[in-house]
């Protein structure tokens, strides 16, 4: 029961999206109305701007390690901290409080996946930022850091089963959530970074 309400208050925490919150609070609307329609980080750096852009990244990133530190202080265990990162990004994606239409998850990601398995997660971060850097393509480099988190937690260290399983599982939804993009990136049509889009 405990692991339970602990995963249900982290998804809840994942369900504030302070991109929509914040384009509310800067500009009066709804970010999902404008850019690409995401209620993510990088749409609001483009539609809003560097600063409410790193803010959402920031609390984004934060959401994740929130849960995370939930899980494993109350829930306890290999699958507490793992159901709840899970659960705060699935709330991201999927807000119950903005009728179930969220962001696409990779910061929140990155809080829970930096959280439970620190180094593999800075080293598949290293190499998406190179790749960002490159290519100025945000959403290439979030799919390498989703593919490269479980190859390198499998490789590096001795980190729980469950923890592979969990890096799995959300390079498997970073894919399912970035599906849009990938098309569009095969076809050439995929907006760099700094492109601004209204």
């Amino acid at each position: 029961m405990v692991t339970v309400i602990t995963v249900l208050i982290s998804y809840l925490l994942g369900s504030v999206s302070f991109s929509i919150l914040i384009a509310k609070w800067v500009k009066g609307i709804d970010i999902r109305n404008f850019g690409s329609g995401n209620a993510g980080a990088t749409n609001t750096l483009r539609v809003l701007g560097k600063g409410p852009g790193i803010a959402v990244f920031l609390l984004d990133i934060a959401k994740g390690v929130v849960a995370v530190i939930i899980g494993l202080n109350v829930a306890g265990g290999d699958w507490g901290p793992v159901l709840c990162g899970l659960a705060a990004i699935a709330g991201h994606n999927w807000p119950v409080w903005f009728g179930f239409k969220g962001g696409k998850g990779i910061a929140t990601t990155v809080g829970v996946m930096a959280t439970l398995a620190i180094v593999p997660a800075l080293i598949a971060g290293a190499v998406a930022i190179i790749c960002i850097a490159i290519t100025r393509f945000v959403s290439l480099g979030s799919l390498i850091f989703a593919l490269l988190l479980p190859i390198f937690i499998w490789n590096i260290g001795d980190k729980p089963h469950t923890y592979v399983w969990a890096s799995l599982v959300v390079c498997l939804l970073a894919f399912v959530r970035h599906r849009t993009n990938i098309v569009k990136l095969v076809q050439g049509k995929e907006n760099k970074l700094g492109a601004r889009k209204g």
